[in-house]
Parts: C-alpha cells; structure tokens; sequence
C-alpha cells in the first residue's frame, strides 16, 4: 500500500463522522500522490503526512450569552490551530447554525495550502460557532461576541493565531470581537483582520476576496489567449465574495447575470445591479426577492439553479458543496469555459472530475479565493508597521499576488506532468513550502 493510501486510511477511521474533512483530505492528497510518491521514503520517515493531516490543536467552548427577552442561550465554539509552520495561525471565524468540528477542521486544512500560496508567512487555522446572526439586534450581537471572544481571546495573538471575518462574521462582529480582546488583555495589536478602517482595518479588505478572484480569473483566461470582455458570467451567492466579484466582473468588460441566497437566485438579462444588490443585502440585510422587485427584467426562482443559464465563466462564491455533478454536466453542456472557487469548496469532488475530464478550466479555492487572506496579511503588516497603505496600494499588491498564484500553480502542474490541472497545481504549490518548512525545523 502506498503511503498516501495508508495515511488516507488513518485518518478517515480517525475522522470517520466528518465528511467534509475527509473530502478535503482526500482532495489533497490524491492530487499530491506524483509529489508523494517521488520523495516517499523522506516523508515517511518524517510522518509528514500524519503530522499535516492532524490539527496542532482543536479548542471546543461553550458561548452562553443573553438575548433580548432575558433568556440565556448557549452556543458551541470552536478553533483548530491546523500548522503554523511558515507563520502565525490564520483563518476566519464562521458564524452560521451548520458550523461543527468537522467543518471547521476541513477549512483549517484548506487554510494551509491557501496561505502558502499567497507567498506571506501565514499558517493554516480556522474557527467559528454554531451561533446565527440573521435576525439577531445589535445587542444580542455584540453578547455573542463578548462571551466568545472571553473565551477565545487565550488562544490568540498578533503573533500566534489571528483570526478573522467569515460567513457570518463582519465588520460589526469583529469590531465587537476586537474591543472584548483589548478590553481583557488590555492590549491594542492586529489580533484581527477585518477591522473597521478607524482602529487598524486595511483598505480593500472588504472588496479582497472578490477582486482577487477576478484577478485570478482574469490571468487564466489571458493565458489561455481569452479576455474577460464581453464574457456572460454566472455567480452564486449575495454575500462579501460574490458582490465584489460581480463589481470586479463588471469593471473589466464582463457582465454577470446571476447570484443567489439562501432561499432563492436572480438571473437578470440585463446583468445584476451591483448598487442594488448592495443596498438588498449590506443595508437592508432582505431576501433577493426585493431585488427582483426592483428590477423589471430580474427573475427570481425559488430553491438551487444558476448553474443552469448559459454562462462562459462560473464563479461560484456561496457555500462548500454547492455545485454538483449535474450541475457541472449543465455547464459542459452550455459551452462554459471556466470555473473558478470563490467559495470553500464549493464544487463536489466528482464535479470537479467532471468539469477537468470536458475540457473546463477549473482552479480550486485554495488558490482562487486566497485574495481575502492575503489581504489580511496585508493588514497585519500594516498593524506591525503602525501604518496604512492607500486603496491603489493595496489593491495593487492584491492583484500582484493573485497573479503569482495563477502562475505558480501554473507551474506546478507542468513541473509533476499534470499541466492544466490548476487543483493539484495549487496542492503541490502550496505543499512544498509547507513541508519544506516542517522538514527544517525538526519533529514539532
């Protein structure tokens, strides 16, 4: 047996009741099986792929907070400090009622080979809770938030493990956060990113994800002789990623004509209304029905199916395990050119194959959604260095690292005779930094 086989055999009967982190592993690992299988005596000998595979540590907490009616409520908490090999832990804080170990422990994982390839010294965790903050006030909110960062704030540092936004997770969760950190440890550093542009936040954090992933996007069609003008663009989701990169989409000559939520999704002929989108769900926090209410040609469906509109580039940006196989034979068949993450694994592993084995150009999340991490690098840098940078600044550096990715990736892929196949060309990318950095530094 091989020792990819024998590792992927320890850690599904570790792991047995976590389905999403066995696909993530899985992933992984078969795609590294070329790097694996060249450097196979080193790397048994070092356990590295049983020390990459199991957490550093995983902190379970209990959040009891009260709500407005004087009820007392209890949520489960949780971080997974995956590695820190080449940095300080990072990875968001998810809020959202489907959160579990499992769950968190799959995105920790991605969060390894993510922040690697962003080429900044950042490690792999991830957290969040159980807890929801749809229909929440601000004071149940900011309850939530004390009570879990009391908690959180033992395990943290600018230094050790910073945390950041997620689903769920915003700009007023994580000021909350922030000031219960200070207010505890009575100490002001970049413990967070995401922060409010007042106390330490980082121009084009909020726009990073979505940006980056057009970046991205844009680079890959650019090598494949292709520009992103004129190209009709299907994205899921109405949340951070998928607002900034339809805003993306629009400003280098493409139009998207779909996004979605959790109930129902858009297509619009005439290509979404970024302003109107905003003002449904950044202010109004409503359903996408008021958008299509708002627009005369917009029309709503009920439950799952952007995927089914003819499209030449799929972004999709809201879930894990959102895009399936006959999702991804729609596609296929309606002539689309690319797919690209925005969201955690949002396409299933036999949708994945499928998309490969038809000749669609499909780069994974690892690599396409890392411009939000790699923002948040970039805010702790400039926490360190007490200074801000402009909104070109940033945005420059963004666009710098998303295409270093395309092309590193790129290279990968050629380097282990798998060119095209930008998944296992992020996987070995961001794996040989990471096991360089494990193998220097000893048995820890």
């Amino acid at each position: 047996m091989s020792y990819v086989d024998e590792v992927l055999e320890i850690v599904q009967k570790k792991n047995a009741d976590q389905p999403e982190f066995l696909q993530a592993v899985t992933e992984v690992l078969d795609s590294l099986r070329p790097v694996i299988d060249a450097n196979e005596e080193l790397y048994r000998k070092n356990a590295i792929l049983e020390r990459i595979t199991e957490p550093d540590r995983q902190i379970i907490f209990r959040v009891p907070w009260v709500d407005d009616k004087g009820q007392v409520q209890v949520n489960r908490a949780f971080r997974v400090q995956f590695n820190n090999a080449i940095g300080p832990y990072k990875g968001g804080l998810r809020l959202h009622p489907s959160v579990n170990l499992g769950i968190i422990k799959f995105l920790g994982f991605e969060q390894i080979f993510k922040n690697s390839l962003t080429t900044l010294p950042i490690g792999g965790g991830k957290g969040g809770c159980d807890f929801d903050p749809k229909g929440k006030s601000d004071r149940e909110i900011m309850a939530f938030c004390q009570s879990f960062m009391t908690e959180l704030c033992k395990y943290i540092g600018a230094d050790v493990d910073v945390p950041a936004g997620d689903i769920g997770t915003g700009a007023r969760e994580i000021g909350y956060m922030f000031g219960q950190f200070k207010r505890i440890r009575g100490s002001y550093e970049g413990v967070l990113t995401g922060k409010g542009l007042t106390y330490g936040g980082s121009l084009v954090r909020t726009e990073a994800t979505g940006y980056g992933l057009l970046y991205l996007t844009e680079e890959l069609m650019k090598c494949h002789g292709e520009s992103m003008q004129g190209k009709t663009v299907c994205v899921s989701g109405a949340g951070n990623v998928a607002i900034y990169a339809i805003q993306k989409a629009h400003q280098m000559g493409a139009k998207v004509v779909t996004c979605s939520d959790s109930t129902g999704w858009i297509y619009d002929p005439d290509g979404i209304d970024v302003e109107l989108l905003k003002d449904v769900k950044e202010v109004k926090r409503a359903r996408l029905t008021e958008y299509a209410a708002a627009r005369p040609n917009a029309q709503y469906h009920e439950g799952r199916g952007v995927w089914q509109i003819k499209c030449d580039i799929a972004l999709p940006c809201a879930t894990q395990n959102e895009l399936l196989l006959e999702d991804a034979k729609q596609l296929v068949a309606n002539g689309c050119k690319a797919v690209c993450e925005g969201a955690n694994m949002p396409t299933t592993l036999d949708a994945t194959k499928y998309l490969q084995e038809n000749g669609v150009w499909f780069v994974g999340g690892k690599a396409a959604n890392a411009g939000g991490v790699a923002t948040s690098a970039l805010e702790m840098s400039q926490n360190s260095e007490r200074l801000s940078w402009s909104f070109d600044e940033v945005d420059a550096k963004l666009k710098n690292i998303m295409v270093t990715i395309y092309h590193n990736i790129d290279d990968a892929a050629k380097r282990y005779g798998v060119e095209g196949d930008y998944v296992a060309g992020a996987n070995i990318a961001g794996f040989e930094k990471v096991v360089q950095a494990m193998l220097a530094q000893g048995v820890c």
